[in-house]
């Protein structure tokens, strides 16, 4: 029955190297409890992942796309970047400007005032010279 059933599912899975990842995959996603869509009828797990993917109870590129995420030990989320907002949209930046914008300013007053503080070379260098290593602690 295993064949007929590599057989069928060759017709859903081109490439037979895959269809072993994703078979393998499945069946291991059956032993650790997952629900099968197709019956059982008796059969190992390998057989009824075998089975499910030859009926198409399950998508072969959902299967591709779990096995990708199992072995995937950093996972990046995909998000997606923000608009920019038109030119005329756009607040005003106050280049000169180190301070932030007063607090006694409604809310619409503050989006069109935005200021970012400004350091030049000389004074972040200057910065990271005032900066004190920790002193050293036996205890450590």
């Amino acid at each position: 029955m295993a064949r007929v059933t590599v057989e069928d599912c060759v017709d859903k899975v081109e490439n037979r190297f895959e269809l072993v990842l994703l078979a393998s995959h499945r069946a291991r996603q059956i032993s650790q409890g997952q629900p099968i869509t197709v019956d059982r009828d008796n059969d190992k797990n390998p057989v009824v992942a075998l089975r499910e993917i030859a009926d198409e109870t399950l998508s072969p590129d959902d299967l591709k796309e779990a096995l990708i995420h199992s072995l995937q030990k950093h996972v990046e989320v995909d998000e997606p970047e923000p608009a920019p907002a038109p030119a005329s949209q756009q607040p005003a930046i106050a280049a000169d400007s180190l301070a932030a914008t007063p607090a006694a300013e409604s809310d619409d007053d503050a989006e069109d005032n935005i200021a970012f503080d400004r350091m030049s070379e000389d004074e972040l260098l200057a910065g990271i010279e005032g900066l004190v290593a920790p002193e050293k602690n036996d205890d450590y």
